[in-house]
């Protein structure tokens, strides 16, 4: 197995000058990186699969042991902050418990009764996504995981460093990283460690563009709980409304926080007008501009000479 072999090229890492085993550790994160373009195809279709699958009451399912498991609560643990994605809409089924997130506890990998006990409270159905993550591929607290909710019918993804490993074969969407050999070796908190955050964030970044939770580049469903997010949210109304940021701030205090409902008040919407075109289009601001768009047509083949050019979202209508 690549992921815990020695790498002959550092058999004498730790008596080379630190200046030369710092630029090592550094190409092998660059090399890690690398790793992951050849998985694009894997990670778009499973990205794809998990939206379709999701809906308006699916949950994201983060499955790991040691690193790979910390490192998936860290990305699910940002899905609130950055895209309002509900809490309760996010579960993590780590070996050992909450007490792993931040303590080694030895031997829970092994335990393949807790894995299965966890899936079975989680209470899985064909709407919720399971990402299980392992450097070895075989982590048989992962492989148990991912197997029993599969037999829920969930998404099943499935992460690993290693090719022709269980987790792979057990995944529905199977996402192999070869990363190869460790500087350190087994140390998979290095370069598998590196590829497994960057394949999470790009699956959960790619599944809040496909939910309309990121719009023109912009976090819009972020929620401006201190004064640095309330400045951003400011800029991002600003942006979408193509208005002066004393207007934006107004219009996102009448809309209590919500940037998408604050961008579309500043554009003159009502508060009623701007609550119901958001639920129309389930909250996706491209789709919410097209039917103001539509709208605006309509109103000109009526009353061509009264229609007048005006901007909404961003786009100056012709």
């Amino acid at each position: 197995m690549a992921t815990e072999e020695v790498d002959p090229r550092f058999a004498d890492l730790d008596a080379w000058p630190l200046t030369s085993a710092m630029e090592a550790m550094w190409e092998g994160q660059l090399a890690a990186v690398a790793a992951i373009g050849h998985a694009l195809p894997a990670i778009t279709a499973a990205t794809e699969a998990a939206k379709a699958a999701l809906g308006d009451r699916g949950r994201i399912v983060y499955v790991g042991a040691g690193t790979s498991g910390r490192v998936a609560v860290q990305d699910g643990a940002e899905l609130m902050p950055t895209f309002a994605w509900p809490n309760e809409r996010v579960r993590f089924i780590v070996a050992g418990g909450d007490s792993a997130f931040v303590t080694s506890i030895e031997g829970a990998e092994d335990d393949v009764d807790d894995a299965v006990r966890q899936i079975n409270a989680a209470r899985l159905t064909a709407h919720d996504v399971v990402i299980a993550v392992a450097a070895s591929g075989t982590t048989p607290f992962t492989v148990a995981a991912l197997q029993q909710a599969g037999s829920f019918g969930a998404v099943t993804i499935g992460v690993a460093n290693n090719p022709d490993t269980a987790l792979l074969e057990s995944a529905k969407f199977p996402i192999l990283i070869e990363t190869g050999r460790e500087l350190i070796a087994g140390s998979t908190r290095m370069k598998a460690g590196t590829a497994q955050k960057i394949v999470l964030n790009l699956i959960s970044s790619g599944i809040m563009l496909r939910l309309g939770r990121v719009y023109r580049g912009m976090m819009v469903n972020m929620q401006p709980t201190n004064a640095k997010l309330k400045r951003r949210a400011e800029t991002m109304v600003a942006q979408i409304a193509h208005c002066d940021p004393s207007h934006a701030a107004r219009s996102l205090e009448q809309a209590e926080g919500d940037i998408k409902k604050a961008g579309l008040l500043a554009l003159g919407l009502d508060r009623v007008d701007a609550e119901t075109i958001l639920k129309s289009c389930d909250g996706n601001l491209r789709r919410v501009f097209a039917e103001l768009a539509k709208d605006l047509a309509k109103d000109r083949n009526r009353h061509p000479k009264e229609a007048a050019p005006r901007k909404q979202g961003g786009a100056v209508e012709p």
